[in-house]
């Protein structure tokens, strides 16, 4: 944890890959039911996080046609906002290295990165398990980067079991399109 005296946390928030992907049934809820191996990469956005006290959350990066009321960021913050009952706010800033839309994670893996440096902030103590629960609720992939371990996963991707892969070197390739993941599912 980078935590200089001004209580501003510095920490990043990683890509991740999909080693393979099984499709294994669709929920009534619109969900799919698969298998996976996510991997971490060594690329990652990077937050910076400052602690306010008069309850105010504020991304001050703008992210062009994310609304910043609708940014993953935002509403991590404020859902453990609410669910803890605190009282303090937080001043984000992104560096967005991380595609939007390649399916590499990182949105998912901004909003667990800001679950745990507000969990760390706002000294709430809560477990990874109870974070991983509140991550769910923000997107399917948000549990692995909370726990931030590759893990085999089943269900929506939120059953996890920690796995070790070896490490070898990838190249990732970013064309110039973003895809919903929503619109690749169904």
């Amino acid at each position: 944890w980078d935590i200089d005296p001004m209580q501003r946390l510095t920490l990043p928030a990683p890509a991740k890959l999909n080693l393979w992907l099984h499709i294994t049934g669709r929920r009534a809820d619109g969900y799919h039911e698969l298998e996976t191996v996510f991997q971490f990469l060594d690329h990652a956005d990077q937050l910076s996080f400052e602690l306010r006290d008069d309850g105010l959350i504020r991304l001050n990066t703008e992210i062009t046609d994310v609304p910043h009321d609708s940014n993953l960021i935002v509403r991590a913050a404020r859902k453990l906002q609410e669910q803890s009952g605190t009282q303090l706010g937080v001043d984000i800033w992104l560096d967005k290295v991380l595609p939007m839309g390649g399916g590499i994670g990182g949105g998912s893996s901004d909003a667990a990165t800001t679950l745990l440096a507000l969990q760390h902030l706002w000294q709430l103590d809560w477990p990874v398990d109870r974070l991983a629960a509140l991550g769910l609720t923000l997107g399917a992939d948000v549990p692995v980067f909370v726990r931030g371990h590759a893990a085999f996963a089943q269900g929506v991707g939120e059953q996890l079991t920690p796995v070790d892969p070896e490490e070898p070197w990838y190249v990732v390739l970013v064309p110039q399109v973003s895809v919903s993941t929503a619109e690749i599912f169904s």
